[in-house]
């Protein structure tokens, strides 16, 4: 199975979230229709960023090493090298 470590942007609440999952389809379905405590004040999150790996723990990890940069210009940066 493969995991992923993604990033949602919500326009409405000009924020992003970082996350991992095995399902992205299901993931971000779930952060647009309430099924997340933090991502259900809005319902406009769209997929802004994507990177597979072969194991949780890669997208863990990555997942961990966005959330510690605490920079929303490293984030932007981020999703701008893959688009």
């Amino acid at each position: 199975m493969h995991y992923y470590t993604y990033i949602i942007y919500s326009v409405l609440q000009d924020r992003y979230y970082i996350g991992h999952t095995g399902d992205v389809e299901d993931r971000l379905y779930r952060h647009n229709n309430s099924g997340s405590k933090s991502t259900k004040q809005a319902n406009d999150w769209e997929l802004k960023y994507l990177k597979e790996f072969h194991n949780k723990a890669g997208a863990t990890n990555h997942e961990i090493e966005i959330k510690k940069k605490k920079s929303r210009i490293f984030i932007e940066r981020l999703i701008s090298s893959v688009g």
